[in-house]
């Protein structure tokens, strides 16, 4: 694909996106900078639009939501920050529970063969799991379609459940004060050089971590002070929105009635294993169920991280635990297709 070829795509995309972006605002969606453009831009995927998103625009985008969330560190968080060894052990129980009953529904109801049931029903590392299964014989398009509507349908789900059920609150709280633009741009090209270093070694959401810990280091320090623009977080979050979109793009519907019914399962186990550790988990520390309830449930770590942000809740804890999650995923997920993985 041609550079050309490749930005017409994205431009498109985003034209897309920001008009889902501006109704789903209108019709007062939880989280609507990342819902809407999800929506809009699945849809335009499925009626056959080609849609793809050029790197850099995705990268620059997630620099700008890490370094909102470092920004968004209270002192409050120290005093929680000794509550997390039980909450990180939490979310290894909450994707180990998910996993197992993923791909029992696999392999019972929709007789995925078993390499597939096992990927597929991996909770998250995307990425990770198809390069895990390339030589294994699954069906390797199979789990991408199914595994990308997990992470459509709980971009969707979780903030309207945490909504609608008055968990938190729908909407941004307006910030007082913001950053000066010259820091701004400073902490953009600081965020961008660790997270190229990151990326080099791997490490999961290398540009959301990056700007993550470059905004709180500058913040905790005293050299930085106030909000990250919203006219940089609100297109930031769209593009995320737009980006999560465009994985349908080539779909056909008949993949997507194949994959639908099993991508909707898993999505629900992992929604119930993420409800049932943080109701549990509640019991024991003193935080917030609604922000328990989005750092276990299994979606992106961008997107899950960026909800947290626009739901009002501590995306410094969610971006953590949702990072723990893919570190355990790279450890146990080669051992389970290798356990589990044979029919």
């Amino acid at each position: 694909m041609t550079d050309f070829a490749l930005w017409r795509k994205t431009a498109l995309a985003l034209a897309i996106g920001g008009v889902g972006a501006l109704i789903a605002f209108w019709i007062n969606l939880p989280a609507p900078a990342l819902t809407g453009p999800s929506i809009a831009v699945t849809l335009a995927g499925l009626l056959g639009l080609d849609l793809a998103f050029e790197t850099r625009v995705r990268d620059v985008s997630f620099l700008v939501i890490g370094l909102s969330m470092g920004t968004s560190v209270t002192p409050e968080v120290y005093q929680t920050a000794k509550q997390w060894p039980l909450s990180l052990i939490a979310v290894v129980l909450a994707v180990t529970l998910g996993f197992f009953l993923s791909q029992f529904v696999l392999k019972r109801f929709w007789k995925y063969d078993a390499k597939t049931a096992v990927l597929g029903a991996s909770p998250g590392h995307l990425s990770f799991v198809i390069g895990l299964g390339v030589d294994s014989g699954a069906d390797i398009r199979l789990v991408a379609i199914v595994q990308s509507i997990r992470v459509l349908a709980l971009t969707l789900v979780v903030p309207m459940l945490v909504v609608w059920s008055g968990l938190a609150a729908n909407g941004f709280v307006v910030p007082t004060t913001f950053m000066d633009l010259r820091w701004v741009a400073f902490s953009l090209a600081m965020a961008a050089l660790v997270g190229l270093a990151f990326k080099k070694f791997r490490v999961p959401a290398a540009f959301v971590l990056a700007g993550m810990i470059v905004s709180l280091i500058s913040h905790l320090s005293g050299l930085v002070s106030g909000h990250m623009p919203q006219w940089l977080t609100l297109p930031a979050l769209t593009i995320l929105g737009s980006m999560i979109g465009t994985r349908f793009s080539g779909v056909s519907l008949a993949e997507l009635r194949k994959a639908f019914g099993a991508g909707m399962a898993i999505t629900l186990v992992g929604v119930f294993a993420a409800i049932l550790f943080a109701v549990l988990l509640a019991q024991l520390i003193d935080l917030p169920i609604a922000q328990l309830v989005v750092a276990f449930a299994p979606g992106g770590v961008e997107a899950m991280a960026a909800m947290a942000f626009a739901l009002n809740l501590d995306p410094t804890f969610v971006a953590t635990h949702h990072i723990a999650r893919l570190f355990y995923l790279s450890f146990f997920m080669p051992f389970a297709l290798m356990w589990w993985g044979k029919d």
